[in-house]
């Protein structure tokens, strides 16, 4: 740690892995959301690797309150302060999934050359998924050379995903091994995740700190909501919805299938990005075309109106099987009354007894979406209000905040 000029300690910890600041994924908001909950801590100071270019990349016009922004003699990257987080850019080259790998590895390098460069003691390196195994024997060898510890966020079981071909998914589970292997810290925000890494590979240097939502209300203006509404013609909680990406393993499919066989009133809409190959599929298996209530409305990047559209939803459905604690969910919950989530491990971790839960079973979906419409309103606000609190206790931003916090501190002491 350096000394801070009124004399106190500074704990400083680069972040390695998201493509942004609070702009695209789950990562991108977990990043933002922390430096949110430190920015007025002076006894730690983050240092944030963004992309500079290509997808996800880090579009700093869409930040308020820059402090500074300047640009490195190399040209390959910039640097800015924003809620006194220091971010800095790590160009790439269009490498097609490879740049994810160079991506990391050079935002390591630029990372373990600025603590040579400023003679900062004892950093912590915070590696956000298990890309770089072929390389992190090397970087956690420089880590410990000067003084690091390097702690890793494994994310779900990436290697599991149906979009990546058999060798993909070999080098991911062999990439996590090596990963986990060197790791001086393994923090999961997965209760379901941790039991599975102590079990796989016999790691019990583990610490359970899970991902967070907010629960305020929307602030977006009824006017902009209303023109949503009207452009898919939607009413308030006239619609069943869907957040994430478009994927088999979130199981599309049976979700639309168990939706059509229903016979509820109320549409079905999903948020999600254009996956032309899994639509075209599902278009032709399900012929989900000819029903009126199917509405895909793409992905909607303005964060007020999402939440709005949460809140004013009948119900949420959740078909996650693949990952960790999955921050469409925690919204979910955070705003929506009635939450019919899939029943596996890492969806019951999260949802308890605040949720509904359905099987892959045929007719399971399609019958709980029936009953729940014949829930009476005092049982929905039950819902409602257990949902929220979960959020509130378990995971709310300021207790993620704080989990880190003190795991900052028990780092910097041991």
């Amino acid at each position: 740690m350096d000394q801070h000029s009124k004399g106190q300690l500074i704990q400083h910890v680069f972040i390695i892995g998201a493509k942004s600041i609070g702009q695209y994924g789950g990562y991108e908001t977990f990043v933002d959301k922390l430096i949110e909950q430190h920015q007025f801590d002076t006894g730690i100071q983050y240092h944030v690797a963004c992309k500079a270019n290509g997808v996800g990349s880090m579009d700093e016009s869409m930040l308020q309150n820059l402090k500074t922004i300047k640009k490195n003699k190399d040209g390959y990257s910039s640097e800015f302060i924003y809620r006194n987080a220091h971010i800095f850019k790590i160009s790439c080259p269009n490498i097609g999934p490879a740049v994810a790998i160079y991506y990391d590895c050079k935002a390591l390098e630029y990372s373990i050359r600025y603590c040579k460069m400023n003679n900062v003691v004892s950093p912590i390196f915070y590696i956000l998924t298990c890309r770089i195994g072929l390389f992190v024997k090397k970087y956690a060898q420089q880590i410990k050379s000067i003084g690091g510890k390097y702690l890793l966020n494994p994310d779900g079981h990436e290697w599991m995903r149906a979009k990546w071909s058999m060798p993909i998914k070999k080098y991911w589970k062999w990439s996590e091994k090596k990963m986990i292997g060197l790791a001086d810290l393994i923090v999961c925000d997965s209760e379901n995740i941790e039991k599975y890494i102590n079990r796989e590979y016999g790691r019990f240097n583990t610490k359970y700190i899970a991902y967070g939502a907010d629960v305020s209300a929307s602030t977006i203006d009824d006017i902009k909501f209303d023109e949503w509404l009207n452009k898919y013609l939607l009413k308030k909680y006239g619609y069943y919805l869907v957040v994430g990406r478009f994927v088999p393993e979130n199981n599309y499919e049976i979700i639309m299938k168990e939706f059509m066989k229903s016979h509820t009133s109320k549409c079905l809409v999903l948020v999600t990005n254009d996956n032309g190959k899994l639509a075209k599929e599902l278009a032709k298996k399900l012929n989900w075309k000819i029903d009126e209530r199917i509405k895909f409305v793409g992905t909607i990047y303005d964060q007020k109106l999402i939440k709005k559209i949460r809140e004013n939803a009948f119900a949420y459905l959740h078909g996650h099987e693949v990952g960790g604690t999955n921050p469409s969910l925690l919204e979910a919950l955070a705003s929506t009354k009635i939450n019919l989530l899939l029943k596996v491990g890492f969806n019951e971790e999260v949802g308890q007894d605040a949720a509904l839960y359905w099987s892959k079973e045929e007719g399971s979906l399609a019958s709980l979406i029936e009953s729940v419409e014949c829930m009476d309103k005092f049982d929905v606000e039950r819902l409602g209000l257990a949902a929220k609190q979960r959020i509130i206790d378990k995971y709310s931003w300021e207790f993620i905040g704080n989990e880190y916090k003190k795991l900052w501190k028990y780092i910097s002491h041991h």
